[in-house]
């Protein structure tokens, strides 16, 4: 039952993720800059009046990315490892690190205290997301090797301890280059670079999103596996 209510949810996020990624791909295709860039706002908190079309490709490949671990991955793992508690003590500290989690004077205080302990959700998660999209990066033209490097290489120099493994894997397995100047709505940012290959596009977006669906779909099939050993245990 809690797995059902887990898988439930991460199959929503994960539908919804994968569906603002494509149509944001499917607007850059169109060249319709201004209905990109009211797509934006759905997937991340850049600030797209000051984005072009490949910041907002390279936008939302880091944000499904990103958001395919917070919205996917970690529902399946704490739905499987911890139960109903795990599962809504991760969407409390989820919800409240999108709310107030953010590196600015007005959060500066109970800010700062969200997102430390959204990390510390995460911590395992992301890492269960690096290492699936590395198993996944077949299924999009990628080789799991240059996702492990990516990852392994790059991941650390990123602010955040999470994001950092699973964008550097996701940029390793599409062999795009992620990172540098970030603009979000509350200030500009100077991120470091994830990944080899050339900055990505709207075919990488169109990548990426498929990328997202097959993690989803690997991490639901280990919650499943982890929830069935867990039950055999306690019958046993």
């Amino acid at each position: 039952m809690v797995l059902t209510a887990a898988a439930t949810w991460a199959v929503l996020g994960g539908t919804s993720l994968v569906r603002e990624g494509a149509a944001l791909a499917g607007s850059l295709d169109a060249d319709d800059l201004a209905a990109a860039r009211a797509r934006i706002p759905h997937l991340c908190a850049r600030d797209p009046a000051l984005l072009d079309a490949a910041g907002m490709a390279r936008a939302g490949v880091e944000s499904l990315a990103e958001n395919t671990s917070d919205a996917v991955v970690a529902p399946l793992f704490w739905g499987a490892v911890a139960g109903v508690p795990g599962l809504l003590g991760y969407r409390a500290v989820n919800t409240l690190d999108a709310m107030v989690g953010y590196r600015s004077p007005r959060y500066a205080r109970f800010g700062w205290a969200a997102a430390r302990l959204d990390d510390l959700a995460n911590l395992l998660p992301a890492r269960l997301c690096a290492l699936l999209t590395a198993a996944a990066a077949p299924l999009v033209g990628g080789r799991p090797a240059a996702a492990v490097r990516a990852w392994r290489r790059d991941a650390r120099a990123h602010p955040s301890p999470n994001a950092g493994p699973v964008e550097a894997a996701a940029a390793g397995a599409l062999g795009v280059r992620l990172g540098g100047r970030t603009e979000y709505v509350y200030g500009v940012e100077e991120r470091p670079a994830l990944g080899d290959g050339p900055a990505p596009t709207t075919a990488d977006l169109h990548r990426a999103a498929r990328l997202s669906r097959a993690v989803g779909l690997l991490a639901a099939v280990v919650a499943a596996a982890v929830a069935a050993r867990a039950q055999g245990r306690g019958s046993a």
